[in-house]
């Protein structure tokens, strides 16, 4: 088996305050230890599963968070950012079997994580076909685009609801829950222990399972804290401007929705 493991570090235990997931601030390097930690475990658990080859994507904020020594052999680590529309599935194609999204978190509007938030801090919402969704929800359709299941997903209580709304044959490890701006988190050895052995479940059952139902057709609205970005994406081919600081768009092609994400980013960043 060849498996992809998508990880960010919000959904990571005990996880709680901004300080603890950028570089050179307190509780950044023990953040960061225990991100790479439970990855390990997620590749151990595969290989005990039969993977052969294991490829890692680093999937939060500079994308050079995970300690690549600490990794197995086996695994592949993908650093930083190549600026195409799938930030966070970067290689990901039809050579493989299943996927893995490790630590992931809440989108914006969920109340489940004091850091939740949905690919930038700089917009209000994303909704995708009337639904508020999240990165997991975007990455895991991604995923289905390209015909493969994502069979484990990590992170905070909320996500992992989102994840079995999806999907109930999705296994999915809470390692921790939101309330306001504090978390009640598993400990950090449990967690991994548990990241192992739901690994390899997920991936010792019938993987065709976890597949997903794509829609037919997809409509992307999002909300941007600074309505100038707004009015700048409205320009963006088949963009319509909805309001004050929020846009639309239409499209049947899945990757046509990643790319007017990966824009909308830039152009809140910029």
């Amino acid at each position: 088996m060849k498996i992809y493991i998508s990880v960010d570090i919000e959904g990571i235990t005990n996880v709680t305050h901004q300080d603890e997931i950028l570089k050179g601030k307190p509780g950044y390097e023990e953040a960061r230890t225990q991100m790479t930690a439970e990855a390990v475990a997620a590749c151990e658990g595969a290989l005990q599963a039969g993977a052969r080859e294991i490829w890692v994507k680093d999937a939060h904020g500079t994308g050079r968070n995970l300690i690549p020594s600490r990794l197995p052999h086996e695994a592949r680590l993908i650093r930083a950012w190549s600026e195409d529309p799938l930030p966070m599935m970067q290689e990901l194609d039809e050579s493989f079997d299943a996927v893995m999204l490790i630590g992931y978190h809440s989108g914006t509007g969920r109340a489940a994580n004091p850091l939740e938030h949905t690919f930038t801090g700089r917009f209000s919402f994303i909704r995708l076909n009337g639904q508020e969704t999240s990165e997991f929800t975007l990455n895991a359709y991604y995923a289905e685009y390209r015909q493969i299941p994502v069979v484990l997903v990590t992170g905070d209580e909320g996500v992992c609801s989102e994840a079995l709304d999806l999907n109930p044959q999705i296994t999915s490890v809470s390692v921790m829950k939101g309330i306001g701006g504090s978390t009640v988190s598993m400990h950090p050895t449990l967690a991994c222990q548990r990241i192992q052995e739901a690994a390899t479940k997920a991936l010792s059952n019938d993987l065709s399972v976890c597949r997903l139902e794509l829609p037919d057709s997809f409509e992307l609205e999002i909300g941007f804290r600074n309505h100038a970005t707004a009015n700048r994406m409205s320009f963006y081919p088949g963009a319509k401007r909805l309001g004050a600081s929020t846009i639309s768009y239409q499209a049947e092609d899945y990757f046509d929705i990643k790319r007017l994400i990966l824009f909308a980013m830039l152009s809140a960043w910029s």
